[in-house]
């Protein structure tokens, strides 16, 4: 018999005779027993004490079993009770179970029949705990590998940062622009989540370019500026080979794609962009206009929104742009803070 998930067991009857009789077959089973003639005795041995299991009639001079049985579960969910009655054709197993019982028997019964009912009890009590502890292990794995997928990704992004200090933090920034917007247009966690990771890896291309461009203080040539274009395709190729739970590389392939079909490097358009991909070009767009460039100097946050909503619905998506004009307009949002 399995009784490692339940030890002690509190039976409630006001019939001496009953609670003997009960108690001697519980005890021959090897469990530690206690008993109470009431409802409102029980009740305080309950509070007082860990039971595993209350096996209770219903009708009593005290009381009722089944207002017990709520009373005890308020404070103490995980007692499990098993509800006896004389009295079985006024109860249906369903109300009783629907009641919060995790069992019913009727008297009177053979000790076979509850050795039964506790048999069964303790082994979904072990299952359970199982389980319980199958998730804690699975939460706390799930926690390493994003913890150390997270530090792939920083380190990733560290790279373009020491290659590029002009847009050092420019990842950063935008990842965290692009989560919010993320969050404030109803995302749920796991597309939050690979929004920001794309933010932060979004110009990991960049590092195929010769840094001598990169930190140019002038405008730049068209042959010049088709390296830089292709930054996109080369973020894509680096991080295409990483097994992330979400399409990092095509978010990071799409961010300079636009809603018109003017952007790069596929010249897709509409609904063919993942919404990653539009959220990422926003924040991207807004970062780099506050931001200082070796060919420029910032142009600050008015311009910034201004451009995003004067080409709302042409370039960008305009759900996206609401919600970043909104965050910067409510005082929501702030890089670095």
């Amino acid at each position: 018999m399995e009784t490692a998930q339940i030890k002690r067991i509190l039976v409630v009857d006001d019939e001496l005779s009953y609670r003997a009789v009960v108690s001697q077959m519980l005890r021959k089973f090897g469990y530690d027993v206690e008993t109470s003639a009431a409802p409102a005795d029980a009740y305080e041995k309950v509070m007082a004490s860990d039971f595993d299991v209350v096996l209770s009639d219903i009708r009593m001079d005290g009381g009722d079993g089944l207002q017990l049985m709520r009373k005890c579960l308020k404070s103490r969910s995980e007692l499990d009770f098993i509800i006896m009655t004389a009295h079985s054709a006024d109860y249906s197993y369903k109300d009783i179970i629907d009641a919060g019982a995790a069992d019913f028997i009727a008297k009177p019964f053979i000790s076979g029949e509850l050795e039964a009912k506790l048999d069964r009890l303790a082994h979904e009590k072990r299952t359970l705990s199982l389980l319980e502890e199958a998730k804690r292990q699975l939460e706390r794995s799930n926690i390493e590998l994003q913890q150390t997928l997270m530090g792939t990704v920083k380190s990733l992004a560290s790279a373009i940062s020491l290659k590029d200090p002009y847009t050092a933090g420019h990842q950063d920034r935008v990842a965290d622009l692009s989560r919010a917007v993320a969050e404030r247009i109803g995302l749920d966690a796991g597309q939050v989540k690979a929004v920001h990771v794309a933010g932060i890896l979004h110009d990991i291309g960049k590092i195929s370019v010769p840094s001598e461009i990169l930190s140019k203080p002038t405008r730049l040539k068209p042959a010049e500026m088709d390296l830089v274009r292709d930054h996109p395709r080369s973020g894509h190729e680096i991080i295409a080979g990483v097994n992330f739970p979400w399409p990092i590389a095509e978010i990071i392939l799409q961010h300079h794609e636009r809603l018109d079909g003017s952007g790069y490097p596929q010249g897709i358009k509409g609904n063919e962009i993942l919404p990653a991909a539009k959220i990422i070009a926003v924040a991207d767009v807004v970062e780099a206009m506050m931001s200082h460039r070796p060919y420029r100097a910032a142009l600050g946050l008015e311009m910034a929104l201004g451009e995003i909503s004067g080409r709302r619905g042409i370039l960008y998506d305009p759900v996206v742009v609401d919600a970043c004009v909104e965050l910067f307009a409510g005082g929501g949002f702030n890089f670095g803070g």
